[in-house]
């Protein structure tokens, strides 16, 4: 499943190095949350960017201003954490980083966490936020969601729940490392077993049940499961991940369930990447890589125009 032979960066193996020093087991959910917020060392401070918390329809958030910004677009960013860690102030410096490369600011949610807060809060969380943005006066068209592990989830589950109420949508997608399949069944949960420094089937299996558990939504559930959905009628979509990583093989299928369905789909696999390779944005050149990458397919894909520096 995974090429063994990518010469990697420096940068990139000691960025391995961080995310393998993590190594709390699952279950203890506060040692989790508080080993998880060191993952924002991972990223360089960005150049240029200025930060303000705010309130967006009762949801914390944290506003990434770029001083090149076209302010007609905006970068609406769901954090990773498997619905139990991390936080907007781990996601502030890459998505500091993201919204430089595309030119637009970029509103970096606070959500609700599990278990404390079960599925659905998660997806209303992110809806509510995009709520707050057409009442600010940005376009539907000019909302780009994004985000990275469960947060490249909620990026792609906001824009069908709100198909599915017939809700303006998204001008376009992009879904990070997104986690498309609870049944955690896919070959590449085994075959990168070794190369996934973060991810694992047992702490998969943890964030699901502190995610679901107990509530009436099964794994195959079309409402958090975007391998089961119907995808017809998504916004241009972006799919990427790490070759590295046990959510390759079903981030792959993925992106083909897009194809499929008839979404203009942009496929980004990094080779050698890990699961979330953006958290090492500013450090590591295969993350940057990646990045610029993203930003040039939403400038082609949105009328885009940022500030001369």
């Amino acid at each position: 499943m995974t090429d063994r032979t990518v010469t990697l960066s420096p940068q990139a193996l000691a960025f391995e190095q961080l995310l393998a020093a993590g190594g709390t087991p699952p279950g203890q959910i506060d040692a989790i949350r508080l080993g998880a917020e060191r993952l924002h060392l991972a990223a360089s401070e960005p150049d240029g960017v200025t930060y303000r918390e705010v309130d967006a329809n009762g949801v914390p958030a944290i506003w990434a201003q770029p001083k090149t910004a076209d302010n007609g677009f905006v970068l609406l960013h769901a954090h990773a954490g498997g619905s139990v860690t991390t936080s907007a102030a781990v996601d502030r410096k890459l998505a500091g980083h993201i919204a430089t490369a595309v030119g637009v600011p970029a509103l970096v949610l606070d959500y609700r966490r599990a278990p404390e807060h079960k599925y659905p809060a998660q997806v209303d969380d992110v809806d509510a936020a995009f709520e707050w943005l057409l009442s600010q006066g940005f376009a539907a068209e000019n909302i780009i969601t994004i985000g990275h592990s469960i947060g490249g989830f909620l990026s792609a589950a906001v824009a069908l729940r709100r198909r599915d109420a017939g809700k303006s949508l998204p001008g376009a997608v992009v879904s990070i490392s997104p986690w498309c399949d609870l049944e955690i069944a896919n070959p590449a949960i085994e075959a990168n077993a070794g190369t996934d420094k973060l991810l694992s089937r047992q702490i998969l299996e943890f964030f699901r049940d502190a995610w679901v558990g107990g509530t009436d939504v099964a794994f195959d559930d079309v409402r958090i499961n975007l391998n089961k959905a119907d995808l017809a009628g998504l916004p241009p979509t972006l799919v990427s991940w790490g070759t590295y990583e046990v959510l390759a093989g079903e981030d792959e299928i993925f992106a083909e369930r897009l194809k499929a369905a008839g979404v203009r789909t942009e496929v980004l696999p990094v080779a050698g990447g890990q699961h979330s390779y953006v958290w090492a944005a500013g450090r590591v050149p295969e993350s940057d890589a990646a990045i610029a990458h993203i930003a040039k397919w939403l400038r082609a894909t949105l009328p885009i125009k940022p500030k001369a520096a």
